[in-house]
């Protein structure tokens, strides 16, 4: 591409020059997973081939299979724990150069566990009801060594809601008589966290270590062979051009790349450190560019075909093919966008905005000559999903070796043997924060089960419901969100999903809606304020009020608020138990209803709306979410009137 030209891959100001080289503290600041060392030197080698090596185990695994479950997951976790202790310090003064001689006695440790298993598998197995004193000390090391390296890697949050669970399992007798159980003394607590598959070694590491690992390790590749550089021009080339261009080029590259990344705040300062002074450039606010780049990013976990790390775990959850997730996913992730976009579109309008110069951009046929050939691998994967019969795992390692062979057919996106050994490690750094978050969130789950928490509370959150599936969904709402403001997303969701989705499904919602349904508000507690790491990210880079970008995503990602509730009401919109026809009917009209959602967001069409009007259009849009043949009419009649209003309004300041 011609250097004149603009492109997300290069400086476009001093401005956007001074983002990219804060991008990195930005991200560090704000992501607690990205705050790892540097090591280098002799340390640094052995870091790399480590990882390299886990890469490979986990390749290896996939495509012929590996040891007893136990065996395989326990040595998963011990990998993770290993890297963990190498990358993350103990606080924020430790030395990030290198890991300290605890570190490595952590290190150490973490391979314990597994050997004694492997060592003694039967006899683990057969005692898991009656633990020995050699079973406890091993779970209780392991324990110990989850918990610590989860409050490096994501925080004290996720631990220390576990510590509470431990608690409550524990002293369950002097729980109020609603919460009561029975107690259990802390060997047979911790053995249930570490000699079956309920605990720390249960669904979440199953799919960690599996699809997870695999997923993440394809999305380096793909990064490797270019693909982030494609995403991002292809979407200059599409709509950089178009009124408020550049919002609108973030949000496509935006959801690109959150859907193969799965991470909202590294996604942000990926795509925002170029985006975001390009729409400050055309004309948009600090906060505006800042909430734009956030609200799309968070929703790139909503975007099929990969929806970052939860969509696996709910796939292994409802006992599903994948591929199924990606079809009810597909419909509520583009009415998302298609809200995003609509509010981007109408701000530009209410503002006056242009465009980039057409000349200055990249040409489509250009691009797609040039780096085309790099969605051969996507449609590999969605026919190996869909049409080849084959697992998920077995596909996945397809399409690693087909994007290999897929970047050698240029010379901009050929891949060498460097790269690739660089993307086995990449693949297993970015995987730490993902696994761990699993194992920990296991302690959580071990305890529910083992109390019949997740029953009592379902229970719960049906009596303050009051029997209306309304309530039971805002209370819902409201824990999915709480618990997203201290959790990382992945286990914010598999808590939520495990009390509240059995809740829902009592009162007759789909599993699938009910879980749909808890994986959205886990996913928005990155926008809303207090706690909004990808808005507070996006505020980094665009110097804007941190508070103001939080309001502003959460505006702009209004149709995600309602959607979820859309098709809790509604399960065509995600294809379930409908026909085609039918399916299509009801996304049309709930995309008019996103359309008029957001008019009264933004408070303008194609002239000010006044704000009675706002009022009406509200209400609109609200029936063409609700299924039946009354709100849908009363919702195109108040379309049909805010038309002519709004039309009548344009002409008139047109003539004066």
């Amino acid at each position: 591409m011609d250097e004149k030209k603009i492109s997300l891959n290069a400086d476009t100001s001093a401005e956007g020059q001074q983002m990219q080289a804060n991008a990195e503290e930005v991200l560090q600041k704000h992501d607690k997973e990205s705050a790892t060392r540097k090591l280098s030197g002799t340390i640094g080698k052995v870091f790399f081939v480590l990882c390299v090596l886990v890469s490979c185990y986990h390749l290896y695994t996939a495509a012929f299979g590996g040891p007893v479950t136990l065996v395989h997951r326990s040595l998963h976790v011990a990998m993770m724990l290993s890297l963990s202790f190498m990358m993350y310090p103990f606080n924020k003064k430790s030395d990030r150069s290198k890991p300290t001689i605890c570190d490595w006695i952590l290190v150490a440790l973490s391979f314990v566990a597994p050997f004694y298993i492997w060592y003694d598998y039967l006899g683990v197995v057969e005692r898991a009801g009656n633990a020995s004193q050699m079973d406890m000390f091993m779970a209780t090391l392991l324990t110990a060594l989850v918990l610590e390296s989860s409050r490096r890697v994501s925080g004290n949050a996720l631990s220390i809601l576990s510590l509470i669970f431990i608690a409550y399992g524990m002293f369950g007798r002097s729980m109020p008589s609603f919460f009561m159980h029975r107690g259990y003394d802390w060997t047979s607590l911790s053995n249930h966290f570490f000699a079956n598959t309920e605990g720390i070694y249960g669904t979440s590491v199953s799919v960690a270590a599996s699809y997870i690992f695999l997923f993440i390790l394809f999305g380096c590749v793909m990064q490797k062979s270019g693909m982030g550089q494609f995403f991002n021009d292809i979407a200059l080339a599409l709509a950089g051009h178009t009124k408020g261009g550049p919002a609108k080029v973030s949000v496509i590259a935006s959801g690109f790349l959150g859907s193969i990344n799965g991470s909202a705040v590294a996604n942000v300062v990926t795509t925002g450190a170029f985006t975001i002074p390009l729409m400050k450039k055309t004309g948009y606010s600090k906060e505006f560019s800042g909430a734009v780049e956030s609200a799309a990013s968070v929703g790139g976990q909503l975007l099929p075909p990969i929806m970052g790390a939860a969509a696996f775990i709910m796939a292994e959850m409802l006992s599903v093919k994948y591929s199924e997730i990606i079809v009810w996913a597909a419909i509520p992730a583009l009415l998302y966008y298609l809200g995003i976009i609509i509010q981007v579109q109408l701000r530009a309008s209410k503002d006056g905005l242009v465009g980039l110069p057409k000349d200055q951009l990249p040409n489509a046929g250009a691009v797609m000559k040039r780096q085309g050939h790099l969605l051969i691998p996507v449609l590999f994967l969605l026919y190996m999903l869909f049409f080849s019969g084959t697992t998920v795992i077995f596909s996945a390692v397809c399409t690693i070796i087909v994007t290999v062979v897929v970047s050698q057919f240029s010379a901009s996106t050929r891949m060498g043997v460097k790269d690739f050994i660089e993307a086995l490690a990449d693949g297993a750094k970015q995987t730490v924060s993902v696994a761990i978050a699993c194992a920990c969130v296991g302690i959580i789950i071990g305890v529910s089960s083992k109390t019949g928490f997740g029953l009592t509370m379902a229970n719960t959150i049906i009596s303050l419901g009051s029997q209306s599936i309304l309530f039971t969904l805002v209370f819902t709402m409201i824990t999915c969100m709480i618990l997203g403001m201290g959790l990382p997303s992945i286990p914010a969701y598999i808590i939520t999903a495990s009390i509240a989705a059995p809740a829902l499904s009592k009162l007759g919602i789909a599993p699938a809606a009910a879980h749909m349904f808890s994986f959205y508000y886990a996913m928005f507690a990155n926008l809303t304020p207090p706690v909004a790491l990808a808005s507070f990210a996006a505020a980094g880079l665009s110097g804007g009020d941190p508070m103001k970008t939080g309001v502003a995503s959460v505006k702009l990602a209004i149709a995600g608020f309602i959607v979820p509730f859309m098709f809790v009401y509604s399960p065509q919109l995600m294809l379930i138990d409908t026909t085609i026809l039918q399916g299509f009917s009801v996304a049309l009209t709930a995309c008019v209803g996103v359309f008029l959602i957001g008019v009264a967001v933004e408070g303008y069409f194609m002239a000010p709306v006044a704000w009675w009007l706002r009022a009406v259009v509200t209400v609109g849009a609200l029936s063409l979410m609700h299924p039946g043949m009354m709100t849908d009419v009363v919702g195109v009649v108040v379309l049909a009137a805010v038309w002519f209003i709004q039309k009548g309004k344009a002409k008139a300041h047109e003539q004066a």
